[in-house]
């Protein structure tokens, strides 16, 4: 155990004073924020007030048009669209909104007239904004009250109950909340277990791995290595976590007001902010957690991410040690490994829209896709969905997978680590597998 508490020290100091080290950990955070903040200062710059003038010859429209965000109408009387058309510039107004004597049962020859094609979201509005207006007026010829009608329209929610205790559930909520579990595990297992198979060439081509395999056992050397390198990918995900609590907390002073408001109260509560809104938006954020043992799932997701990471990094760390200086060996390598978790993405997401698929319960029990397949069926409920025993079995299974495959490569590093000039097969490792001593 000493042993490998010493290949642990080693294996973390070296990594975490590397400037790849500070410089990665340091540019991700700025990455993400630089996505979320980049595309809201362009669309908060590329907002634009836009006047438009109203040529209302039916007189059906007149103070009918509600002004919005960004959006304003200023009704015209006794003026000529044939003339106005061509200088309403002149006058401030982004638009000419031509409405003729129509009729309400047939109305055509609406037009809108501007300098350059309208926007999509112009577009949408005006007509939202116009049929609402004919509706009204075509229920109100009809004798329809439209208070009434609203009342009558039906507005209930089925119930979703799971398990024994009758639960109440959200699938829409476990969906998003398996999809992104599975899809961070999943990113997670490739880039730190590349980075174990990177750390492993290194130390070949350096000629370091052979001292070290002089001194201690293929396991110790294998454990040390790769719980090593799990401790410099935790430090990372936790400072990661801090700069981004930071980097949000600090948004205030990048963003103008109003996109501040908008990210945290949503674009139509923005507009239509109201007490019963705010009370509805409440009851919504608590049926989310309250629909989710967010106990269970944390933990399980902590244990996966180190299980699927130390299962995984065991096989990449036997590959790093079959390459040698020649990187296209790399490629035929790490197929074999790199295709079970190619496959563990895809019943992921086959699992998170049918959790109770036999494809996704063994997905979930096999080691080779478990960290990615059982995140994703968890927000659905224990035992509702994933049964104590299908949970008590993937853990174990994942275990003793990581015990096993952390001998096999340590029999594989030991050997391999040594051999140089030569192109080592999968066929020929496999070899030195079952050989004694």
């Amino acid at each position: 155990m000493h042993k490998i508490w010493l290949i642990i020290k080693r294996e973390f100091r070296t990594r975490v004073r590397k400037k790849s080290f500070l410089i990665l950990t340091l540019l991700i955070p700025v990455f993400f924020a630089g996505v979320i903040i980049i595309p809201i200062l362009i669309a908060v710059k590329g907002e634009e007030n836009k006047r438009i003038a109203v040529i209302d010859e039916s007189g059906l429209f007149t103070g009918k048009l509600p002004d919005a965000k960004g959006l304003y109408f200023k009704p015209l009387v006794a003026v000529k669209i044939d003339t106005f058309k061509q200088k309403y510039q002149e006058y401030g107004y982004s638009g000419v909104l031509y409405i003729p004597d129509i009729d309400i049962n047939r109305p055509s020859g609406i037009a809108y007239y501007s300098k350059g094609r309208a926007s999509i979201g112009l577009e949408s509005n005006l007509n939202r904004e116009i049929n609402d207006v004919i509706e009204k007026k075509r229920m109100e010829l009809a004798g329809i009250d439209r208070r009434q009608l609203e009342d009558v329209k039906s507005n209930v929610k089925i119930d979703f109950r799971s398990g024994d205790e009758e639960t109440k559930g959200s699938s829409a909520v476990a969906y998003g909340v398996g999809y992104a579990s599975g899809f961070i595990i999943y990113i997670i297992l490739m880039v730190f277990g590349m980075s174990v198979m990177r750390g492993v060439m290194e130390e070949k081509v350096s000629r370091i791995a052979e001292v070290m395999v002089s001194s201690v056992k293929p396991f110790q050397l294998m454990m040390g290595k790769i719980i090593g390198i799990a401790g410099v990918g935790l430090l990372q995900f936790l400072i990661w976590g801090v700069l981004l609590v930071g980097i949000q907390m600090l948004l205030p002073l990048f963003l103008p007001a109003d996109a501040i408001h908008s990210i945290n109260q949503g674009g139509v509560m923005a507009q239509n902010a109201n007490n019963a809104a705010m009370a509805d938006a409440v009851e919504k954020m608590q049926f989310i957690a309250g629909s989710i043992n967010w106990g269970l799932l944390i933990s399980c997701f902590i244990f996966y991410f180190l299980g699927g990471y130390l299962f995984y990094s065991a096989l990449f760390a036997a590959v790093g040690s079959l390459v040698n200086e020649d990187p296209n060996d790399i490629q035929g390598l790490t197929f074999p490994i790199t295709l079970p978790i190619i496959i563990g993405i895809m019943v992921m997401v086959s699992a998170v829209q049918n959790p109770n698929s036999t494809l996704a319960v063994w997905g979930s029990i096999i080691p080779f896709t478990s960290p990615m397949v059982m995140m994703a069926r968890l927000p659905y409920g224990v035992p509702g969905t994933v049964a104590y025993w299908e949970l008590g079995l993937s853990i174990l299974l994942l275990v003793a997978g990581f015990l096993l495959t952390t001998w096999l490569a340590g029999k594989i590093y030991r050997t391999g680590i040594l051999m140089y000039g030569k192109k080592i097969t999968l066929k020929e490792a496999a070899k030195w597998v079952v050989r004694k001593g």
